[in-house]
């Protein structure tokens, strides 16, 4: 849509972009598309008869979509059912893509209102050496982005980016060297070897902080701490600016936990880095 006002099944619609949703979920949000002027009214077993599913999965649907269950997602349908229309400026599939990734950066900086997951995860990660963190295919730019930094303030992290038979050979090397802890990074679509390399790193005793873009992706279950960003996916490709900001709030809460040290080992790469005359300014 290009211009004019934003109905209300726009509205409702809006609720579940970037959100990839299960077969069955897809259901229920279809039905609240379709009953949109009258949504907000809907309790949770309406909505499931409507769409013909049971009434826990319309609290996981809510769930899904980050809420904390269906009367969270239910205020958000009245509030939106009671705003005034907007109108709906121009814009080209590129430009919807960039104020969709804003939106994503919007939701994570509202989430981060509360730091205690995230300073869970650190502590987890922060006691774990060395630190091994995964990721395979499309999370690989991800996993190598934040061992780059992460490298430069806590010793021995090792970078678990390449598939195939050697993974869990270097998992288990980490593991004996004395990690206690793995930072997944999954991002769709789900690598079948990443879920086996966190269910070995379980088995052997490590503590799993798993990076992702959905609380209910396949990855998550078995992950001791789970942290969120949303995916874009308007484009041909994924959007991943909501995982990787998400990534480097990780990193600085983990700096958080030692401040001392991390300050000094950033000084000692410093002096290094003027030394061996590293950068160009």
């Amino acid at each position: 849509m290009n211009a004019g006002t934003v109905s209300a099944a726009d509205r409702v619609l809006d609720l579940f972009h970037d959100v990839r949703l299960t077969p069955t979920q897809r259901r229920i949000a279809h039905s609240l598309v379709q009953h949109a002027s009258s949504a907000a009214a809907l309790s949770a077993a309406e909505v499931a008869e409507l769409a013909g599913v049971s009434q826990p999965s319309v609290t996981r649907f809510a769930v899904a979509l980050g809420y904390t269950g269906y009367p969270a997602l239910r205020r958000e349908l009245r509030e939106r059912a009671s705003a005034v229309p907007a109108p709906v400026p121009a814009s080209n599939e590129m430009q919807r893509a960039i104020t969709a990734e804003a939106a994503h950066l919007g939701a994570l900086r509202d989430q981060l209102a509360d730091l205690t997951v995230v300073r869970r995860a650190a502590d987890l990660l922060v006691a774990s050496r060395p630190l091994p963190v995964l990721g395979l295919r499309a999370a690989a730019p991800l996993a190598g982005y934040f061992g780059y930094f992460a490298a430069k303030v806590f010793p021995d992290v090792r970078v678990l980016d390449a598939d195939g038979t050697s993974l869990l050979d270097r998992l288990d090397q980490a593991r004996a060297a004395g990690a206690t802890a793995l930072l997944t990074i999954a991002l769709p679509r789900y690598p079948r070897e990443t879920l086996d390399a966190v269910r070995e790193a379980r088995a052997a005793g490590l503590a799993v902080v798993l990076l992702t873009d959905s609380p209910v992706g396949p990855i998550a279950e078995p992950a001791d701490v789970v942290l969120t960003a949303q995916v874009g996916t308007q484009l041909v490709f994924d959007l991943h600016t909501g995982p990787m900001a998400l990534a480097m709030v990780l990193l600085q809460a983990m700096c958080d936990v030692s401040p001392g040290s991390v300050q000094h080992r950033l000084e000692e790469f410093e002096a290094a880095a003027s030394r061996r005359h590293l950068f160009v300014t």
